[in-house]
């Protein structure tokens, strides 16, 4: 052996990346499938992908990665898979797909026919989230098919995540941790376990416990790799398949969040901060902190819902000249607009934005808003503002968290695509008033699944010397003191107080399009 690796997929909302890592966290080689068409939709707010459409892009970038580095394979003691959250595969009783698969961008609503026993609506009316558990219990996807598809429903015989459909389709076991099982369907995550049948809100997204699936914990060998598999992706036959966590989980490890004074913000299609707590606690009131894929921990955590996607959104709908720009440049729009937006002062000479694209269980009448529009504003201080708006709220959020969890934050690590961006990164360091830190790379998802496998496989002691062999500090964005204090003046005299003064207009507006008047 030349050196150990570990072969890695990362599978993505945009696309499927195989990576090979090595024990000093350096990406050996990788292959990124980009997808044509991330989601179908049939109706307008669905969003749906057929079957085997990630696993033939795990096997189409596996195959090319493993046909490019023959000479390493003998060096691959394990393969890790992370995937994207709460998106649902229905399987029959031989684990084949009785439907399409729903994606976690899906927003299709069931009916909430009245689900609750009486003393549990009166419980969650008490502790004023009667509106809130409806909008969980209409937001499950399990509910919509139990209600619009009920010969779907009847065929269903397992109800899993998507990368524990991935684990059976690589190794025959149907089966996955806690920290990769993060969907509305009724996880304990606080005691990481399926919830008992007389849990308080198990009523929400109520699975009969035979259509549930296998737990282990992260960094248990969850299989070998079959036959069938090495054929179709051109791993190993036998290779062990570690056992780790999602997208999340793995990025918050692989940017070295594994102690209480760090924080890890991804600037992805949802823009999320997560810390690292051996003491469970909720991130907010009545929502969980998810489970760590060091056992031992968890990883709260507040998100943006649509977060960058809001950037995507900026250039679809504003961007023509900057994407013909960009083209005639050789570049991408977003740096022809982050040029343009790094021009303006912070604060956008008074706009600001409240990026609250879409509701959510604590504020489930809420919009986006944007406020302070004047004659010299321009398109680039909008694209602006949605960046500082969505500093703003990590901000708020990790405040509440610290709060909430008696914690003190002391550095941030940013990650994801939107962590490419100086200027994203220089606005978060501004915002916070703390160092922002980028690692080596931008693989921070395959970096953690990595560590886990690495220690799984003997290979380090402890996450502890993991990170410290893996991770590296590449850039450190040092906050802008004059511009720190812009943002606090913004968030404490305008911004926090935006949602609480607008959210009766929000309700009345929610009124009228129920009711078809607008």
């Amino acid at each position: 052996m030349n050196r150990p690796l570990i072969l890695t997929y990362d599978v993505g909302t945009q696309s499927t990346r195989a990576i090979l890592v090595d024990k000093q966290g350096n990406i050996v080689d990788k292959e990124q499938v980009k997808y044509a068409e991330p989601y179908f939709r049939q109706r307008p707010g669905w969003a749906e992908q057929k079957t085997d459409f990630y696993f033939d892009n795990m096997c189409k970038a596996s195959t090319a990665l493993m046909a490019r580095n023959a000479d390493k394979v003998p060096d691959i003691i394990a393969c890790a898979v992370t995937v994207i959250r709460d998106t649902l595969v229905f399987l029959d009783e031989n684990y084949k797909p009785t439907r399409d698969i729903i994606h976690w961008l899906d927003a299709r609503k069931c009916v909430y026919d009245d689900p609750f026993p009486l003393w549990k609506e009166a419980v969650f009316e008490l502790i004023g989230m009667g509106k809130g558990t409806k909008i969980v219990y209409r937001t499950s996807k399990v509910n919509w098919v139990r209600q619009k598809q009920p010969k779907v429903w009847e065929r269903t015989k397992k109800i899993v995540c998507l990368p524990a459909y991935l684990n059976y389709r690589m190794t025959g076991r149907l089966a996955d941790t806690p920290a990769n099982t993060i969907a509305h369907i009724p996880m304990d995550y606080k005691k990481k376990r399926w919830m008992k049948e007389n849990d308080l809100t198990r009523c929400f997204y109520d699975v009969p416990q035979d259509r549930l699936y296998e737990l282990i914990p992260s960094g248990e060998v969850l299989g070998h790799i079959t036959k069938e598999a090495a054929a179709l992706t051109g791993a190993p036959e036998g290779l062990p398949l570690i056992a780790t966590g999602a997208d999340k989980a793995c990025e918050t490890l692989g940017l070295s969040v594994a102690s209480p004074d760090k924080a890890s913000i991804s600037f992805g299609t949802s823009s999320t901060i997560e810390m690292y707590t051996e003491q469970y606690f909720e991130p907010q009131a009545f929502l969980p902190s998810y489970p760590s894929v060091i056992n031992k921990a968890w990883n709260p955590e507040i998100q943006v819902f649509r977060g960058f996607w809001m950037l995507s959104w900026f250039i679809k709908e504003f961007g023509d000249k900057d994407r013909e720009e960009a083209e005639r440049l050789g570049v991408s729009p977003e740096e022809i607009l982050n040029k343009k937006a790094a021009e303006i002062p912070a604060g956008c000479q008074g706009l600001m934005l409240q990026p609250y694209w879409t509701p959510d269980v604590l504020k489930p009448d809420s919009y986006g808003a944007i406020i302070g529009f004047s004659d010299y504003h321009t398109k680039y201080h909008i694209y602006r503002a949605i960046i500082e708006g969505i500093c703003l709220e990590l901000y708020m959020s990790m405040k509440s968290m610290e709060k909430r969890g008696k914690k003190h934050i002391k550095e941030i690590y940013v990650g994801g695509g939107g962590s490419k961006s100086e200027l994203a990164c220089q606005i978060l360091a501004d915002t916070f008033g703390l160092p922002v830190k980028r690692i080596h790379t931008h693989e921070a998802c395959s970096l953690g699944a990595a560590m886990v496998a690495f220690v799984a496989k003997g290979e380090f002691e402890s996450f502890d010397e993991a990170i410290k062999s893996m991770v590296h500090e590449k850039d450190v964005f040092a906050p802008d003191q004059k511009n720190h204090e812009t943002y606090m003046n913004m968030y404490n005299k305008v911004y926090r107080k935006i949602y609480k003064n607008v959210r009766p207009l929000y309700a009345t507006m929610n009124n009228l399009k129920e009711r078809n008047m607008i």
